[in-house]
């Protein structure tokens, strides 16, 4: 039948470009969250991949509102995402390669939709300027973005089955996506963004004009170092946990071995949360994630 032929042949044109769609992945995850690349390396070679994909797709909606001029036009972008994940997405998705991989890696491990949908509903929040209400709100949208992709990963690495170590992937993402947001602060109050809890922020006499003016003064640096607290505290949690998580998806839980390094940087003299960079040199970064997954292995 001529439809069931054009049916074959677009399948099998999808399949044709899957390795190009997954390279595509990598590079991007390579360039723009090298964190993550270094940890994937960690992770044996047939599931790398599949890693590359999901943190691509975080990366695709991460950087929605960097490509809009306005709120409306980004949901418009996560609702196709969201359609693609639910299998309503209209037009040629294969010709999207993050999506093409994704889908892919989606069949590949049974992976659930629920997440990865959750995570597309907390990132809304990033296309507004709205502050964040309080620590539970942030833990919220920690949970529904970076613990959301330790729990994906960690099922890549199980081979598509539930490997435990859920606790465990909550606290870990928690740990590791405050401490991004802290290291993004500069850029987040350049943009009018503030993902600093409101109820921390009154507590210290912080309003969110203050932030976006740059002159939060003490209270800034009170609330960032009881965020670094309440990171610490999330790391000591999943230390507790370490016996829940199997060996094999480690991988997925190697980006917190960074959380201390980068917390102690906004503690040395002269941290200027508006203007200093908090970063390390690239051998600093691997040698603490091998550290890592040297004492986990």
């Amino acid at each position: 039948m001529p439809q069931a032929t054009e049916t074959d042949r677009r399948s099998q044109a999808a399949l044709s470009a899957l390795p190009e769609a997954y390279a595509h992945c990598a590079t991007l995850v390579r360039e723009q969250d090298q964190d993550r690349y270094i940890t994937c390396l960690y992770a044996p070679e047939s599931q790398r991949p599949s890693l590359f994909a999901l943190y691509a797709f975080s990366l695709e909606i991460a950087r929605i509102r960097a490509l809009v001029s306005e709120p409306l036009p980004g949901e418009v972008r996560m609702q196709w995402w969201r359609d693609l994940l639910e299998g309503q997405a209209s037009g040629e998705t294969q010709g999207h390669p993050v999506a093409a991989a994704l889908l892919d890696t989606i069949a590949r491990y049974r992976l659930p939709i629920a997440p990865l949908t959750g995570l597309i509903e907390a990132r809304i929040f990033d296309l507004y300027d709205d502050p964040m209400p309080s620590l539970r709100d942030l833990e919220g949208y920690a949970g529904e973005t970076a613990s959301a992709l330790v729990r994906l990963a960690s099922i890549i690495l199980a081979n598509g089955r539930d490997p435990g170590g859920a606790a465990a992937a909550g606290y870990a993402g928690v740990a590791y996506a405050l401490t991004g947001l802290m290291r993004a602060f500069p850029w987040h109050a350049a943009e009018g963004q503030v993902y600093l809890p409101g109820d921390i922020l009154a507590r210290n006499g912080v309003t969110r004009d203050d932030i976006v003016r740059g002159r939060g003064g003490p209270g800034v640096l009170y609330t960032l170092k009881e965020l670094r607290g309440i990171a610490r505290g999330h790391l000591a949690k999943l230390r507790e946990l370490r016996s829940t998580v199997p060996s094999a998806v480690m991988p997925a839980f190697l980006p917190v071995a960074l959380v201390e390094p980068y917390l102690a940087r906004m503690e040395r003299s002269g941290y200027d949360p508006y203007r200093t960079i908090i970063t390390l040199p690239a051998w600093r970064r691997q040698w603490a994630i091998w550290r890592m997954a040297r004492t986990a292995g």
